[in-house]
């Protein structure tokens, strides 16, 4: 796997066609700005400059804000894992027609997929989509909102959810308004609705309203700061934190969520000190005995 432009892969000679060469069977993954050929194969990138082609940053932040880059490196996490899943069918492929392939992974394009729902809704209905501070859903009302201490979010996605909310609140009435009992009524008075749970919900504070909501089966949660993430306790319990044991010590971890057969994913291995996997790759892949390796190594090549 390389992260070099295709100018840099050939000119280290990691390029597919080069690699290919020496071993047909190797599945080859590159994971670059903007892909392996076009007029900006070439151009430098990153997380940031892919983030701001995608369109991503042109919708996130407030309506009269600046475009905002998401909190997390997305477009390095997305592209990433398109490669992880390219490279699982690339062997099972391979384990069936011994075939090598060579996977293409472009920041600026899963960082486009990323943003499918808005830019399918625009090629469907011409209207550009604006940022908004995400108050903009075709749901109403999806958005967060204050309490009395901390922020909270709020989803009302169904008639029987926005019933649910108004008796919840003490409100019942507001929800038989036969002027808001359609989500496309409700979104034509969005922002009448909004200040008005606005000021309910101001009046107690957060963890009153998450045992309100969670009772009546409405959806909403806490907006967490990192430290609060780590110390969730459902997420604990379900192995998403974990550290594993390696020569400099415990090493924290984050899980991908995923659970097979009961089970948290979990490494087996640490991660790998640069280079420490090179011998073992050499042999058996490509086949070299000492001798060539510490020739090799004497000449610095590894």
């Amino acid at each position: 796997m390389t992260n070099y432009v295709p100018r840099v892969q050939k000119k280290l000679g990691v390029d597919a066609a080069s690699l290919a060469a020496v071993k047909s069977d190797l599945i080859v993954v590159s994971v670059t700005g903007f892909g392996l050929d076009g007029k900006r194969a070439d151009w430098p990138c990153y997380d940031l400059i892919a983030e701001g082609y995608s369109g991503v940053m042109d919708l996130t932040g407030e309506a009269e804000g600046a475009p905002q880059k998401i909190g997390t490196p997305a477009a390095d996490m997305l592209a990433g894992m398109d490669a992880a899943y390219a490279t699982v069918v690339a062997l099972i492929d391979r384990a069936a027609t011994g075939r090598g392939h060579t996977i293409d992974v472009s920041l600026v394009e899963s960082m486009t997929r990323f943003l499918t729902p808005r830019i399918v809704s625009y090629l469907a209905s011409g209207e550009v989509p604006r940022r908004s501070g995400a108050k903009d859903s075709v749901i109403a009302v999806y958005q967060a909102f204050d309490t009395a201490d901390n922020p909270m979010t709020l989803g009302l996605g169904n008639d029987n959810i926005w019933k649910r909310f108004w008796a919840a609140v003490g409100r019942p009435e507001y929800a038989e308004a036969q002027d808001l009992d359609t989500n496309a009524k409700r979104r034509n008075q969005r922002q009448e609705i909004v200040r008005d749970i606005q000021d309910i919900l101001k009046t107690k504070p957060r963890s009153h309203w998450l045992k309100t909501f969670t009772e009546a089966r409405v959806p909403a949660g806490p907006i967490n700061r990192v430290d609060e993430v780590v110390e969730d306790e459902e997420l604990v319990a379900r192995g998403v934190f974990y550290a594993m044991r390696h020569e400099e010590g415990r090493l924290p971890q984050v899980g991908l969520g995923l659970r097979i057969d009961g089970r948290p994913d979990a490494d087996g291995l640490p991660p790998p000190a640069l280079g420490g996997h090179t011998e073992e790759i050499l042999k058996e892949r490509l086949g070299m005995d000492e001798t060539t390796i510490a020739d090799l190594r004497s000449r610095r090549i590894i």
